[in-house]
């Protein structure tokens, strides 16, 4: 039994080398689009069972969405990116526990290679998610409060040393975020894909079997918990602390 840390090239595309984790993120991308293509190309008034599935998918993730902004309108905006990130992971998750990955690859030499790895069981894959969801969270920051208002929550002179002080603090905090973010998705999907392959060796057919249901548990807690942080993280940007603070003195008075 052999067990990689880092996902292993399977070809070379120019500069940029393909990895097996990378070609089930590519499959899992390519369910979604079908998913979404069929889902939505004859959307009628009585739906098909299929349309039935997708519309209740879609409702769950709209109220849960809607659990953290408490505003339909914020909602509706930031939900598509929102939806995307748990169907992605979820998908890359589940993916990772079908039968024949890592275990269908190639020889090279004494050395074996799976052709497909759970995706996110790849630190650079769960890396790239979190620097993703980190670098629209400023965005959106941005675009709701504007430039100069959302920066001040960084570099603010005004309460002098102290409030400069916080100010790197919360950089500080952005930063921490991506590595806990990739971290913690990694961390989870990799020991379970560890602890499934140890199983497997050590009680063949029968003994994964309730490790299997752990897992899709396990994969489907991961998706929400990265979703609802990146959905707080969202609410957190887009607050204009300034003017909650004039509120909060105004009710006061």
């Amino acid at each position: 039994m052999e067990i990689s840390l880092a996902a292993e090239k399977i070809a070379q595309l120019g500069p940029i080398p393909i990895t097996n984790s990378m070609i089930t993120s590519w499959v899992a991308s390519i369910i979604l689009i079908v998913f979404a293509i069929f889902g939505t190309r004859k959307l009628t008034l009585r739906p098909s069972k299929f349309q039935n599935g997708i519309e209740l998918v879609v409702e769950m993730l709209l109220n849960l969405a809607n659990s953290i902004f408490a505003d339909m309108k914020q909602t509706k905006k930031y939900f598509p990116f929102l939806a995307t990130i748990f169907l992605f992971i979820i998908t890359n998750n589940w993916l990772g526990l079908l039968p024949g990955i890592g275990s269908i690859g190639i020889h090279e030499g004494s050395k074996f290679i799976p052709i497909f790895r759970g995706g996110n069981a790849d630190l650079n894959s769960t890396l790239a998610l979190a620097i993703l969801t980190m670098v629209l969270v400023q965005i959106f920051g941005i675009l709701a409060i504007g430039f100069f208002k959302y920066a001040g929550k960084f570099i603010n002179f005004k309460q002098g040393p102290i409030g400069f002080f916080v100010g790197i603090l919360e950089i500080i905090g952005e930063f921490s975020r991506i590595i806990s973010f990739s971290f913690r998705l990694f961390g989870n999907v990799f020991a379970g894909e560890v602890l499934l392959a140890v199983i497997t060796w050590l009680l063949p057919y029968v003994g994964p079997i309730p490790f299997y249901g752990l897992e899709i548990f396990v994969g489907f807690v991961q998706a929400l918990v990265f979703t609802m942080l990146a959905g707080v993280f969202i609410k957190t940007a887009i607050s204009d602390h300034n003017s909650e603070e004039h509120e909060e003195h105004a009710a006061a008075h």
